[in-house]
């Protein structure tokens, strides 16, 4: 009986260290590599905004595909010659400085509930401020996408379900460059069924960007940007 609740006691403060570890988030690296001596280093991005969200079900803002998409809508001031994005749910005891806080983070922020990430990367028509209320016309362009990443933490449930992607600008694409303008975060689940928990997402640069703003709402930008 003894041995039976040595292994017990042992296997519940492992899953513990498991659930702690799975919320530690490493220096969001960009696909800038420099030679150390012998060693190839990634460098992190310079500028990082990080935003913290909760997703409840049937809050969804399109279906497409059959999946339910939520969107965080960005505005990117200055040309960029490449962004990365990640997604962690849960958002977890993450460390962020200056954090955006998002519609239904503070009252859902202790949840245990959590989903599977699955991020787009788009860019709109909208290249001015002023036409940003208008935004409803505009095309959006897909840039890039993941499902999974082996880069970002494990969820509690111990599987590699968070998401990153890194894009580089495309100049001789007018479609695909990276310009100052309207951008947003589309995010859903891998598998069809509905999106439930809290999330940290994170837009990376490797050159600085002031006055990036966040929010899942064209009304909340804009009030952002008085």
């Amino acid at each position: 009986m003894k041995f039976i609740k040595k292994v017990s006691v042992l296997f519940i403060f492992a899953l513990a260290m498991t659930t702690v570890n799975a919320q530690k988030l490493k220096s969001f690296e960009s696909s800038i590599e420099k030679k150390v001596g012998p060693v190839t280093k990634k460098l992190p991005y310079t500028d990082v905004i990080s935003y913290l969200g909760h997703a409840a079900p049937g809050s969804e803002d399109e279906v497409k595909d059959g999946k339910k998409f939520y969107y965080i809508y960005v505005w990117i001031p200055a040309v960029a010659p490449e962004l990365g994005l990640r997604m962690m749910s849960p958002a977890g005891s993450a460390k962020t400085k200056n954090a955006i806080i998002g519609a239904g983070y503070e009252d859902n922020k202790d949840s245990e509930d959590f989903f599977d990430t699955y991020i787009t990367l788009e860019r709109s028509s909208v290249f001015t401020a002023d036409k940003i209320a208008d935004s409803a016309s505009a095309t959006w362009t897909k840039l890039a996408s993941n499902d999974d990443s082996s880069e970002m933490p494990k969820q509690p449930s111990g599987s590699s379900y968070n998401s990153l992607l890194r894009y580089e600008s495309q100049t001789g694409d007018p479609l695909k460059a990276l310009t100052k303008g309207l951008y947003r975060i589309g995010f859903t689940t891998y598998k069809t069924g509905e999106v439930n928990g809290t999330f940290l997402a994170q837009i990376g640069s490797p050159v600085k960007l002031p006055g990036v703003v966040m929010s899942n709402t064209i009304e909340g930008l804009l009030e952002q940007m008085k």
